[in-house]
């Protein structure tokens, strides 16, 4: 690695160029910082991760069970699935990413985290697009649950609900296609969904109308390039018994 940065991979990709960097920024200390950019637009930093955690630990914290069957919806750079294996209560994680190259860059070691998901039996990285599963098609988000559903469903692929990663993805955030994905959910099941808004009554009421009562979360961390403190959102539904 050179001093401050190195460019590790950019590989094409269905919605654009996928880029995974490394910098170290004396100003923050002595540990490296990975990047994830999608063209010139940055997705994910592993400066900031505090509220990719929270979505697993809000999320699987509302299910009062054992022997959990968990879907996490894109990858990124692990957080949020590492988070999720550190319940014992998981016994099962299936993580659909859309992108060969950042499957890739797990199962090559290539990023802090990917040891951690590729050497945990209980988690199985799938080459997929999570918004099709959702509806439905190639089994579903679960092939293998056997028809009864998956206990928790964490979504962080969007921007938000209102800002998309592919223009494509909007059609997921209306009550009709939510409904679908809810049936994919044990009674009693979560679905927790990130977001670099803050709290909206919309997409609250339209979670609380297609999956169940929801409620938004405000995780709250440092932004040192601010000065200041930033938030995101975690809503947290909950289908009916």
């Amino acid at each position: 690695m050179g001093l401050l940065f190195e460019e590790i991979d950019t590989q094409p990709s269905p919605i654009g160029t996928i880029s995974l960097r490394r910098r170290r920024i004396p100003a923050l200390g002595d540990d490296d910082i990975y990047e994830v950019k999608l063209g010139d637009e940055f997705l994910m930093s592993s400066l900031f991760v505090a509220a990719e955690e929270a979505l697993a630990d809000l999320g699987l914290a509302a299910l009062d069970r054992d022997h959990l069957s968990v879907v996490v919806g894109g990858v990124g750079l692990g957080y949020t699935a590492a988070r999720a294996l550190r319940d014992s209560r998981v016994t099962r994680l299936t993580v659909v990413e859309l992108l060969g190259p950042v499957i890739h860059w797990h199962q090559s070691g290539q990023v802090p985290l990917g040891p951690v998901l590729s050497n945990d039996e209980r988690c199985r990285l799938v080459e997929g697009d999570f918004f099709a599963r959702a509806r439905g098609e190639h089994g579903g988000l679960d092939p293998e649950s056997s028809g009864v559903g998956v206990d928790a469903i964490l979504l962080d692929i969007d921007h938000s609900p209102s800002d998309w990663l592919a223009d494509g993805n909007a059609a997921f955030y209306t009550e009709a296609s939510l409904s679908r994905l809810a049936a994919q959910l044990r009674p009693g099941g979560v679905f927790a969904l990130w977001s670099n808004e803050p709290p909206e009554t919309g997409v609250q009421k339209r979670l609380s109308e297609a999956i169940g009562p929801t409620r938004a979360e405000v995780v709250t961390f440092y932004n040192p390039f601010q000065n200041r403190e930033a938030t995101n959102t975690v809503y947290v539904s909950a289908r009916e018994e």
